[in-house]
């Protein structure tokens, strides 16, 4: 049997995932710990919380690992992660996702940007941060962000055996889809060996952040609206659903566009801003100026619909949908 690197008083080794629906993470979570129970001797559970089961929603996969002598009667949320996954790196404009870390827990992130970059963006004073592009792999290898990660997770957590893993994956997916066997395989290979990571150390008269709970709510008997109105709908202009685009996005090419609107039928989201005015006849048409991005979640619906090179798919690159986003107008709602 090996042995756990940390436990919490308890006895557990935990892993945290936080990801969005569609990036494959409740399946890494349950691969993960049949891996650990079955490789590793040790006891394993997981499980995972999520809102609505639709792609690009928030969703954590919780792993625990204790040796066989402790026994697993806690199914409550991992609060206190050693290890944390980030399947999406913009989740962490939304969410708190390395909630709860300790001074030497280790934080994955999947992502083109360095581990000093993400030390900034995720706000960390200590830990180690390992990063992989587990969106480029997976597009390369045409195959699921989720088996990158995982290899990067094997890389570490030492003690899972990685040839086990690689019998795991054959086992879920051999049945259903023999043909991305090997695909999947070769992308958690790539995530193992791709991943870099860097640790820091809390400088000297510094503290972690004081831990709270992330499943206590910030509105309570003082702080709610007047009359439990709620706010901020899901439904509402209000909402962002960048974070739901797992890598790519569409692109918007106004010289080759008929404005026939097929892109704004199947847009579930709205996306396309338009703009009444007369045509080169002086009649009146409504021509597309663009897309506001922070509506779309890069489901790519308007590329097959178009029937022009006007839309066209890209790997999202940071700051273009702020750069070449064009912004609704809502005349009836007022702007907050």
């Amino acid at each position: 049997m090996v042995q756990l690197p940390k436990v919490n008083e308890l006895g557990f080794f935990e892993i945290r995932l936080e990801s969005i629906g569609g990036l494959g993470a409740n399946l890494a979570g349950k691969m993960l710990a049949e891996a650990g129970v079955v490789g590793a001797g040790l006891n394993g559970v997981s499980f995972s919380s999520y809102g609505s089961e639709k792609k690009g929603s928030a969703v954590k996969a919780h792993i625990r690992f204790c040796d066989m002598d402790t026994h697993i009667r806690d199914t409550s949320p991992v609060e206190r992660p050693h290890v944390v996954g980030v399947f999406h790196e913009a989740l962490a404009k939304t969410v708190n996702v390395t909630s709860g870390i300790h001074e030497h827990s280790t934080v994955l992130v999947n992502s083109a940007k360095t581990p000093e970059e993400l030390k900034e963006l995720l706000k960390m004073k200590a830990g180690t941060i390992a990063v992989i592009d587990a969106t480029s792999i997976a597009l390369k290898e045409k195959n699921r962000v989720n088996m990158a990660m995982l290899g990067a997770l094997f890389r570490l957590c030492p003690f899972l055996d990685t040839d086990i893993m690689k019998g795991v994956i054959e086992k879920s997916l051999g049945k259903k889809y023999p043909q991305a066997v090997q695909s999947a395989i070769t992308t958690f290979d790539r995530g193992y060996n791709e991943v870099k990571f860097m640790q820091f150390e809390l400088a000297a008269g510094d503290t972690m952040p004081e831990y709270v709970r992330s499943d206590i709510s910030a509105l309570g008997y003082e702080t709610q609206p007047m009359g439990g109105t709620i706010t901020n709908p899901g439904g509402s202009f209000l909402k962002n659903l960048s974070i739901s685009r797992s890598g790519m996005l569409p692109v918007y090419e106004n010289e080759s566009c008929i404005n026939c609107a097929q892109c704004d039928t199947v847009c579930p989201d709205q996306c396309f801003v338009w703009e009444e005015r007369l045509d080169r006849k002086g009649r009146s048409q409504m021509f597309l100026l663009g897309i506001d991005y922070q509506y779309c979640k890069g489901c790519l619906k308007c590329i097959g619909a178009c029937p022009t090179s006007a839309l066209s798919s890209s790997r999202e690159k940071e700051g273009y949908a702020d750069s070449h986003t064009v912004k609704h107008t809502f005349d009836l709602v007022t702007q907050v």
